[in-house]
């Protein structure tokens, strides 16, 4: 086949590039059972070195966790990831429902959808950068919800 005729997906735009980092869709929803907690979701594309999110912050909400969702039997339970999540070199981590997330707990109100909230990423490499996540609606979105976001 022709070079020119071959179709390619266009390359998603970056909502944030930090170093050999850009980091892909960043939204968030509340909790659909718990207004004082919420997910944050992205993909991190990682072009250069392996690196690894250690933290996140957020104005909105006092703590900010790196979990992981592991099946424990018929169910499923969240656990934080004490040493970070490594973002793998040429390649891509991708936080989502139902999978590894930001889950940010003591909001004082639930987050308001079509708003946009800030968090600060920080990587050990690359360093830290702040990013504005679209607020989804709380419920499913591509995935099955949990109990917790």
């Amino acid at each position: 086949m022709l070079k020119w005729l071959r179709r390619s997906e266009p390359k998603e735009v970056p909502a944030a590039s930090l170093g050999q980092l850009q980091i892909i869709k960043p939204w968030a929803r509340s909790s659909s059972s718990d207004p004082a907690i919420a997910g944050g979701y992205m993909t991190v594309v990682n072009e250069g070195e392996t690196d690894r999110l250690v933290s996140a912050a957020c104005t909105a909400a006092p703590v900010v966790d790196i979990q992981a969702i592991r099946v424990k039997g018929p169910g499923l339970e969240m656990r934080k990831m004490d040493g970070g999540l490594v973002i793998p070199p040429a390649n891509q981590q991708v936080l989502k429902p139902r999978g590894y997330h930001l889950l940010m707990s003591g909001l004082a109100a639930p987050l308001a959808a079509g708003s946009t909230v800030p968090v600060t990423l920080v990587f050990e490499r690359a360093g830290s950068v702040t990013v504005d996540f679209a607020v989804e609606s709380p419920g499913v979105v591509g995935y099955a919800s949990l109990s917790s976001p």
